[in-house]
């Protein structure tokens, strides 16, 4: 299954906003998920079924090159720029800085929590990782 289409113009920090700045360590995009790296602290896409990148920090708001200022929402509402299904959890997706339904994440790959959506546009983040490979 594909992952979530994200809108990268029409990602927006919501209600109750939790926010971090750092730099980025790759080309990100809005609305992608992102982890801080713990060598070179900058942020980088997160991989449900990437070696060392099956982590969560949040959801980038801007665009971003290697090396520039990023924001990262870690928490609250986030028009995230795509079609949710209200009621519905989203996770780490197997495509890098992807998140999709439970449905998508498969064999080998890390079940991360990103968020609960509130209605077609607003997701609640609530990034939680039990720690648990398929």
């Amino acid at each position: 299954m594909a992952a979530l289409s994200i809108t990268a113009a029409s990602v927006k920090q919501g209600a109750g906003a939790q926010v971090q700045s750092g730099l980025a360590g790759a080309s990100i995009t809005a609305g992608q998920v992102v982890f801080r790296d713990g060598t070179s602290g900058k942020y980088v896409l997160s991989d449900a079924d990437g070696t060392g990148l099956k982590t969560v920090a949040g959801i980038a708001l801007n665009a971003a090159a290697d090396g520039q200022p990023l924001s990262v929402q870690t928490g609250g509402e986030i028009t995230i720029g795509g079609t949710l299904t209200p009621g519905s959890a989203y996770y780490l997706h197997p495509t890098a800085g992807a998140m999709g339904l439970i449905a998508e994440v498969e064999a080998g790959d890390d079940v991360i929590l990103i968020g609960l959506a509130k209605s077609a546009t607003v997701l609640m983040l609530r990034i939680t990782d039990p720690d648990v490979t398929i």
